[in-house]
């Protein structure tokens, strides 16, 4: 079921990253083609308003007086000609505008093939909100019309003034399609490279999005199993105690019962009187510590020092020890106290001591195991992987504990060093520096 709804979820991602992509690079297709126009008819506006300003006015005011194809309209077409082929628009012309809806063609600007298409006197196909703008003397720019004659294009136009400024026309710029589609074209084909890297880009930061959560849930997990096999690891040695335990509160009261059918109360009351010293040292691994993963840990220890018949004592500040991770901090002091139990249980019962103290000062926390045992002789060598100072055992691996040590501390870039004297007695300090929010 686990498997499906991940399969679900990673064909929905990618089904959403492609949808995704696909729709911002053809927004920027739209954007660019947009862009394309304007910047087309803004230019095309420009050479409107130049040509405005190059019109003979007296000749075209002489056409005007007629309205007929004779010299002073001819003379104007070829200027309007040769300015159409030089911009290669599809035509240039005047228009004659005298009211804000309907605007007239008046002197076209075409090959002379196709004079005979155009009449003075016309109507022309700007559309009336454009022809209002032009009435009340201001510049015009269409969007692209669909003509059935004529196919489609872009308009553009400007006034025509006198010395005067008065407005006594308008020169009209179509740009065709097929010119249009080709400037597109030709853009789009130039940004060809940049829709892709566009399209590259946000694959590259989703993609790098799913990677990085897959590490977090990698690391998570790996945290959770280094964890758990910690606490198992504990909770196995708890239950081996308490087993431990159970065995002999059986084995204790076989004896007494035994004693009392035979009568001897006295050495009873003495098996007793001693069964209640041991009682009080397991209700001493009650330790009063604010961080439950460390009470844990150490009542373990205690509990595993009682059986080696290990005097184990702690000095632990009264503080949570939040700067550190959980894990960390058992990582840490676990595999310190593992050492020092198995360097301790080398010696006589009477010379097994272990001293724990965890101190929270103002700018670093303290982590000092002081155990007795023989003196380490090689001390450059204890933080490898794969070194250890005890004899190996069949199937066991060594040399991990301070090696996991050293990897933790040098994360929170703490120190930790060893001692070990001549009179048997080997101190462990860690040193983690506080960040202070």
């Amino acid at each position: 079921m686990k498997n499906h709804k991940i399969k679900f979820i990673l064909m929905l991602s990618i089904v959403l990253l492609i949808s995704f992509t696909s729709l911002n690079v053809f927004a920027s297709y739209v954007k660019m083609k947009k862009t394309v126009e304007e910047s087309i008819a803004n230019q095309s506006l420009e050479a409107a308003i130049a040509i405005a300003s190059t019109i003979d006015i007296d000749t075209y005011q002489k056409f005007l007086g007629t309205k007929v194809k004779d010299e002073y309209y001819w003379e104007i077409s070829n200027h309007l000609n040769d300015a159409r082929e030089k911009m290669g628009a599809l035509i240039v012309y005047t228009l004659e505008i005298d009211n804000p809806k309907v605007s007239k063609t008046m002197v076209a600007g075409v090959p002379h093939e196709l004079v005979d298409l155009y009449n003075i006197g016309d109507i022309c196909t700007v559309p009336e909100a454009q022809v209002k703008r032009a009435y009340e003397g201001n510049t015009y720019v269409t969007g692209v019309i669909e003509d059935s004659k004529f196919g489609s294009y872009l308009s553009v136009g400007a006034p025509i003034k006198d010395e005067t400024g008065k407005v006594i026309g308008y020169i009209g710029i179509d740009i065709g399609a097929d010119k249009l589609s080709e400037i597109k074209g030709k853009v789009l084909e130039n940004n060809f490279l940049l829709f892709v890297f566009n399209g590259v880009v946000i694959l590259v930061v989703i993609g790098s999005f799913f990677f990085l959560q897959r590490w977090y849930q990698k690391e998570v997990a790996k945290e959770v199993g280094v964890t758990e096999d910690i606490y198992q690891a504990e909770i196995k040695t708890l239950i081996t105690s308490v087993s431990s335990l159970r065995h002999d509160f059986t084995n204790h009261i076989q004896v007494l019962h035994g004693l009392l059918q035979l009568g001897e109360s006295g050495q009873a009351q003495e098996y007793l009187a001693s069964l209640s010293k041991e009682v009080h040292a397991i209700e001493s691994l009650k330790l009063n510590i604010n961080h439950p993963g460390l009470s844990i840990l150490l009542q373990t220890k205690k509990l595993t020092a009682q059986n080696y018949i290990i005097d184990m004592n702690f000095t632990i500040s009264r503080d949570t020890f939040n700067k550190i991770k959980t894990t960390d901090l058992i990582k840490i002091l676990s595999n310190l106290i593992d050492n020092a139990i198995e360097a301790t249980i080398e010696l006589p019962e009477g010379e097994r001591k272990i001293t724990i103290c965890c101190t929270a000062e103002n700018t670093h926390y303290v982590f000092k195991i002081m155990n007795t045992g023989p003196k380490i002789i090689e001390k450059d060598q204890i933080f490898k992987q794969g070194h250890s100072t005890k004899r190996v055992e069949q199937g066991k691996i060594r040399g991990q504990g301070l090696f996991i040590v050293k990897e933790v501390v040098d994360k929170y870039n703490g120190e930790i060093t060893i001692n070990s004297t001549n009179d048997l007695e080997t101190t462990a300090i860690v040193k983690i520096p506080l960040k202070r929010n």
